[in-house]
């Protein structure tokens, strides 16, 4: 497939007076055409700074200090304020967690796709209402010209949130990035959510990078996972083989903590202390205070090492070990 977003040695740092706190640390990452790439990870672990800062929606004091962003042949990485501008929305997308931040609460819904098509585009507005009205029904908004007239306050949480991603799909990007975007919605609507958005990539070709801290959530619709941990790829490679057979520490905690993993009435099992602040992480792997398999090797960083084509993990005593 081919390879559509691209990202190598990505770090990103936050400068407070002399101090740099680093947040992202050499992340590598890359999605394909139609492929559902799934970051997962703690609340704290970086997934939001790295959709962020691959998208250079960043505000100071952070800061894009190192690697590069390639959009199918552009590096996002090297462009002016004003040549992202020209590149989000048309050619690369975010969706948020929460629609209104999205969405102006004083404006018609309709005002606001319109003005977001006619930012990139040079088009009527009557056929920018046209195409509006097309990408709500495809986003499965029932009386989509209703919804065009109404303001965001007279819509469900579900309902804005389809409205979010229709706006994203309105020049067609080649990759939307979704930052944990049914977190606040019922199971319900989180399924009709993600069912949309998965028809979406496969009728598009979009490539889609998933924000969550629920692996359950993505399950059934990401094509590979790439697990975070204190602003590090910990491990990644495809969803099914990482969930059947984990290879991080990490990841076996995470996976554990699912509770429909265990039969009712169990005692969920638990990873044992926090994440670490960026201001205290440990020198060698950022992990090893609350691994059970932690030796003094792993006062060392880990590499990144592949166990099987397209799996990595950075860890000094994998889960794998022994394993033929």
């Amino acid at each position: 497939m081919e390879t559509v977003l691209d990202v190598r040695g990505l770090s990103t740092s936050f400068f407070f007076g002399s101090e740099e706190v680093r947040a992202l640390r050499e992340i590598d990452l890359a999605v394909a055409r139609g492929e559902i790439l799934a970051l997962v990870g703690e609340s704290g672990s970086g997934k939001s700074i790295t959709g962020f800062s691959i998208t250079g929606l960043l505000s100071p004091p952070g800061r894009v200090v190192g690697g590069r962003v390639d959009l199918t042949g552009t590096n996002l990485t090297a462009l002016s304020p004003e040549g992202l501008r020209a590149m989000r929305g048309k050619r690369i997308a975010m969706i948020f967690q929460d629609p209104m931040m999205t969405l102006n609460p004083v404006l018609r819904v309709e005002t606001q796709m319109i003005d977001a098509l006619r930012a990139h585009e040079n088009i009527g507005r009557r056929a920018a209402r046209a195409r509006c009205l097309s990408a709500l029904q495809e986003v499965g908004i029932a009386a989509p010209e209703a919804r065009l007239r109404a303001y965001p306050h007279q819509l469900s949480g579900g309902m804005r949130q389809r409205v979010a991603i229709a706006t994203a799909l309105l020049h067609d990007p080649e990759v939307i990035i979704a930052d944990e975007p049914t977190t606040a919605l019922d199971v319900t609507i989180q399924g009709q959510i993600l069912s949309v958005v998965q028809k979406l990539c496969t009728d598009r070709g979009t490539a889609l990078i998933w924000i969550t801290h629920d692996l359950a959530v993505i399950a059934g619709i990401a094509d590979r996972i790439a697990v975070m941990y204190a602003g590090r790829i910990v491990e990644s490679g495809p969803v099914d083989d990482l969930i059947d057979a984990p290879a991080h520490p990490y990841t076996r905690g995470l996976i554990d903590s699912v509770p429909a993993s265990h039969p009712k009435g169990v005692r969920l099992p638990q990873i044992p202390g926090r994440m670490p602040a960026l201001t205290e992480l440990p020198e060698g792997c950022a992990f090893a205070p609350r691994c059970a398999r932690a030796t003094a090797a792993c006062a060392t960083p880990p590499p990144a090492t592949e166990i099987a084509p397209g799996r990595m993990v950075r860890c000094v005593h994998p889960l794998t070990e022994g394993m033929s």
